[in-house]
């Protein structure tokens, strides 16, 4: 129901005000694993109960990817793999993911940004092709396999409850 604005200006900023919550509780989580040539990534639905994979961007074209999405679809936060050893040190890769953090974080600050143990995701992404009974020609697509490492990660999260 839409009010008179001229009736009853209370009513119509509460409206606004239902309007902007709900609209704030629709938006996305966006999952970003980045590599040096491709990135694969991953979204949530809009009310952050499931992982989808989204795509795989070649990696310089990253960040224009990100902005015409973000004209199209609400992302309340960007969560990010971060590649570690196994004793916790630092990768070959992390100087590079350290970089596009502040890129993202640069171009679009009103977005969070949270990185998250990435380690094991390519791994557990290419069982997940095999249980799925995906061809091996099919396997050797790197960039599927980068999308579905940004969906078990982004699933990952959802399912610890880090979000809250």
């Amino acid at each position: 129901m839409i009010v008179d604005c001229k009736k009853n200006r209370k009513a119509l900023y509460l409206q606004v005000l239902i309007v902007t919550i709900v609209y704030l509780r629709m938006a996305r989580i966006l999952s970003i694993d980045y590599g040096l040539k491709r990135t694969g990534l991953a979204v949530t639905d809009p009310l952050q109960i499931i992982a989808s994979g989204l795509t795989t961007v070649e990696s310089p074209k990253l960040i224009p990817f990100l902005k015409d999405y973000f004209k199209k679809e609400a992302v309340e936060k960007i969560i990010i793999g971060e590649p570690k050893n196994l004793d916790d040190s630092d990768t070959h890769a992390t100087p590079l993911v350290k970089q596009i953090i502040e890129r993202i974080k640069k171009e679009f600050p009103a977005i969070p940004v949270e990185t998250v143990d990435e380690r094991y995701t390519s791994s557990m992404a290419k069982q997940a092709m095999i249980d799925m009974g995906m061809k091996k020609k099919q396997r050797r697509d790197k960039a599927a396999v980068d999308e579905i490492a940004a969906t078990i990660m982004l699933q990952e999260y959802l399912q610890s409850g880090s979000r809250f």
